[in-house]
């Protein structure tokens, strides 16, 4: 079992940056891959951007977010990170991170552990 904490969202103007992180407790992060997806009112659960696990960091990103997002690994300090920059209003949901192991998904089924998630807002 892992436990998954999301943090640092909130509200922030159009254009401005954020960093979103997940720490998690209960297993080592390493061996997973780790994804970030988000979910806005009234719309489903969205793939945002995922990186590989054991050593395999490949990246991917959702069309919507790409040039603009970045997903990276502290395997040390078990954390995962979303950058967030150049941020719109449609990019104001929830995020959630999540964990599964084996191969990189950009379904949300696919995941088995999941964060509470955390808001972010962006104002126009």
């Amino acid at each position: 079992q892992v436990q998954l904490v999301e943090s640092g969202g909130g509200l922030v103007q159009a254009g401005g940056s954020l960093r979103v992180s997940c720490a998690a407790s209960g297993r080592t992060l390493s061996s997973y891959v780790m994804g970030w997806f988000r979910q806005a009112p009234g719309k489903e659960r969205e793939f945002v951007a995922a990186i590989g696990g054991w050593n395999y960091s490949s990246t991917y990103y959702g069309d919507s977010v790409k040039g603009r997002f970045t997903i990276s690994r502290d395997d040390a300090k078990n954390t995962v990170h979303l950058q967030m920059n150049s941020l719109k209003p449609e990019d104001t949901a929830d995020y959630y991170c999540a964990a599964k192991y084996y191969k990189v998904s950009t379904r949300p089924g696919e995941y088995d552990y999941w964060g509470q998630g955390t808001q972010v807002t962006v104002s126009s």
